[in-house]
């Protein structure tokens, strides 16, 4: 059954459309402590929630763990979940890929419905039908594809996120206007568009756009085994930065790791598929004013190579990449040699 998408303007008659649609048993609502605390206060006085039951698990990216998950099972167990119960993801990128990656394996797969609030699970996370978990030091090491039965997208909850937050999800629209095959007009509002004093009913429009972005891409490949790896541009060095701030203990958002991951690899679309110089420049220097540097010497190179590695995109042993040759001209399955991606890290560091 296809993901609905809901652009809502009037979320507790949307919401209680969408709960009546999935026919459930017993309904539970997933949160964690920031979202139980900052969002679940917009939506608890619904009508169409005065039954549900909460689980909740501690905030941020650290928490997506087996031991997360195993929690969220318990719970479900002790509050008589069935097949036929229904999981509902308040919250952002963590809460709606371990929401989905438990509810997609109780009972071997209940309905669950994602409720983003923050803006990098609005246009990335909860859409497309990626679920999981970290494992061994690496990001979304397990999980399954499968898809909520409904994303609700309401701007109302972006009230209470923080600058660096609101930064880290439109790294995520960036890279949608990068690959957007419907020409440049995307990428020139995204680049002129201020994300620090943001316009709500602007940035709702903008939101619709990006995910139908993403959407049309996923329609097309479903379990990336062709030109969803579009969806990956910025993701093979991003997601290297992420873990190698991991290991450093000074963690960055994903969405700071996504936005560096673009500069290194838009280098590589310029000198590997003639990306143009001029649309690099204005990528480097609004992610350059708006995410400021990542401090890494050219004596991490040898372990964000090796972080590299483990990238669950290569193939044959080499690092793949999505590189482009212009807007919306998506090249997938690129390699580059360790030489190469030496000298991306370095136009990184240097510019």
């Amino acid at each position: 059954m296809k993901q609905r998408v809901i652009i809502s303007n009037v979320l507790e008659a949307d919401l209680a459309a969408a709960i009546a649609d999935c026919k459930y048993d017993r309904l539970f609502v997933l949160t964690d402590d920031t979202t139980l605390e900052k969002c679940w206060p917009v939506i608890n006085d619904f009508t169409c929630l005065k039954e549900a039951q909460m689980i909740t698990i501690g905030a941020s990216d650290v928490q997506k763990t087996l031991g997360s998950t195993v929690h969220v099972w318990e719970e479900l167990q002790k509050g008589g979940a069935t097949r036929h119960s229904l999981l509902i993801n308040l919250g952002g990128g963590m809460v709606t890929d371990l929401g989905g990656f438990a509810a997609s394996t109780f009972k071997r797969g209940i309905n669950f419905i994602n409720i983003p609030t923050t803006l990098l699970s609005m246009v990335d996370a909860s859409v497309g039908g990626k679920t999981g978990i970290n494992f061994g030091g690496l990001k979304n090491e397990i999980g399954v594809f499968n898809d909520s039965r409904y994303v609700i997208l309401c701007t109302e909850f972006l009230r209470t996120l923080d600058a660096k937050n609101m930064c880290s999800g439109y790294a995520e629209m960036l890279k949608h206007g990068l690959i957007n095959r419907d020409g440049v007009a995307m990428w020139q509002e995204l680049v002129a568009f201020d994300i620090l004093e943001p316009d709500l009913i602007q940035l709702q429009r903008m939101i619709a756009d990006s995910v139908a972005v993403k959407e049309r891409i996923v329609e097309e490949d479903p379990h990336e085994h062709g030109i969803r790896k579009a969806l990956n541009l910025g993701h093979t060095v991003g997601h290297a930065f992420e873990s190698w701030a991991m290991h450093k203990d000074t963690p960055i958002l994903h969405g700071y790791a996504v936005a560096y991951g673009i500069i290194a690899e838009l280098y590589l679309a310029v000198v590997k598929c003639g990306f143009p110089t001029d649309i690099m420049r204005q990528a480097v220097h609004y992610i350059r004013e708006t995410y400021g540097i990542l401090p890494i010497t050219c004596d991490d190179y040898p372990e964000l190579l090796q972080l590299m590695t483990h990238d669950k995109k290569n193939t044959a042993g080499e690092i793949n990449f999505t590189l482009l040759g212009g807007i919306g001209d998506i090249r997938i399955n690129q390699t580059a040699t360790e030489k190469e991606i030496e000298e991306a890290l370095d136009f990184f560091r240097e510019g």
